[in-house]
């Protein structure tokens, strides 16, 4: 199975989801990333003295670390205004997760849940945009993709943290990816592959929050009780 997570950020990727997607790929799936920006507009810029072109090309030369680290079976990075998604046409950007979708034909699509995990616009835009673009896949009776999945949290809302961190309901969690020590080995590496974000990336305490049980919600299916793997049924 082809497994395609799509994100607006460099790190979001790691920010959670990064141990399910070694599990998945040990378990003989592909799995892709597809970046909708480079992530050219964090503050980090300022402290490195840099604009925003060469910090982009600087986080794009730390996911290509991430992307062998992770062992992705390969990484697309758009270049789509960091931090800017809400004032963009959201047609424009659908068409360019659309195309990827069209080219790729991934079996399973995996983006953040409504709540974005932290909130960020860019990470609500993005929900939005590509629950829009396999619903219309599906009303175009497209084989591909044949799942939407919505990376997500559980038990708590995190408040102590840089970000407040959101959980979704012990009901809308409909599949659990349980990983190995192997994967958040990995998951770790991946997130020190981002030299320039560490400041970040200490402060948010991602390596204590997250866990080796990443949640999902499965969109617009009628699911009793929980899914045994991220592909059953399909």
């Amino acid at each position: 199975m082809k497994i395609l997570y799509i994100f607006p950020h460099p790190d979001d990727e790691s920010f959670g989801p990064a141990p399910a997607m070694c599990a998945q790929l040990r378990q003989g799936h592909e799995v892709y990333l597809l970046t909708l920006t480079k992530g050219e507009a964090t503050k980090q810029r300022f402290r490195l003295g840099v604009n925003k072109k060469q910090m982009g090309e600087i986080r794009y030369k730390e996911m290509l670390c991430v992307e062998k680290v992770l062992g992705l079976s390969g990484m697309t990075v758009l270049d789509l205004p960091d931090n800017e998604l809400k004032w963009m046409n959201p047609i424009d950007i659908e068409y360019e997760v659309e195309e990827h979708m069209r080219k790729l034909r991934p079996d399973v699509v995996v983006t953040y849940a409504v709540h974005g995990v932290s909130g960020f616009h860019d990470h609500l835009v993005t929900h939005a945009v590509v629950k829009r673009v396999f619903s219309k896949l599906m009303e175009d009776e497209s084989q591909y993709p044949k799942r939407l999945a919505f990376f997500t949290r559980m038990g708590e809302v995190k408040t102590d943290g840089k970000f407040r961190l959101e959980v979704s309901t012990e009901e809308e969690i409909k599949f659990i990816e349980e990983c190995s020590e192997e994967d958040m080995q990995k998951f770790r590496d991946a997130l020190d592959c981002y030299e320039t974000y560490q400041e970040i990336i200490e402060a948010s305490k991602v390596k204590e929050v997250v866990d080796n049980r990443v949640p999902f919600e499965i969109f617009g299916e009628e699911i009793e009780g929980r899914l045994r793997s991220i592909d059953e049924g399909l």
